[in-house]
């Protein structure tokens, strides 16, 4: 392993990621406000607890690797939450992307999208197309006799 490649594996850590969904139309039915504010430049999101509109309680701030809000575009997000992930896979090392919260959060939406609008495509479609296109630039540069083996795994689990 090239010296550089090895210092790039050192550095790898867990990132966590979070992303705002935009309201839904029951909740905008339901004349329903934000009760977290997204700081993106900051990577922040700070929660505060409403009753009838009213603060309750003191807001909370966390902190993310990255944060999105609800305008952001699928290959925006895939490109600065999973890009060096999946690259990371391509030069042979393990990699996992998680996607976690309660039901109606938009997990889905974010990991796969709508698959025949490509603007609209989730990370698991856009990651297929950032590995192909390395094995087609990469089957290029190689003999014909050069193979290659792609796996991949799926597991969504609902527990309501």
């Amino acid at each position: 392993m090239a010296q550089n490649e090895n210092a790039e594996a050192s550095s790898e850590t867990v990132m966590v990621v979070c992303r705002m969904r935009p309201f839904n139309k029951k909740e905008i039915g339901e004349n329903r406000g934000p009760c977290i504010d997204l700081d993106t430049q900051a990577r922040t999101v700070t929660i505060t607890l409403k009753e009838k509109g009213e603060a309750k309680g003191p807001p909370q701030t966390f902190t993310y690797d990255s944060v999105h809000g609800e305008d952001t575009v699928q290959i925006d997000f895939y490109n600065t939450a999973c890009r060096k992930l999946v690259d990371s896979v391509l030069r042979g090392y393990n990699g996992t992307i998680f996607a976690y919260g309660q039901t109606g959060c938009g997990k889905t939406w974010t990991m796969q999208g709508v698959l025949d609008v490509p603007e609209l495509r989730g990370v698991i479609p856009n990651a297929f197309d950032h590995i192909f296109q390395h094995i087609g630039e990469q089957a290029q540069e190689q003999d014909a006799s050069t193979k290659h083996l792609v796996r991949g795994s799926y597991l969504e689990i609902y527990n309501e």
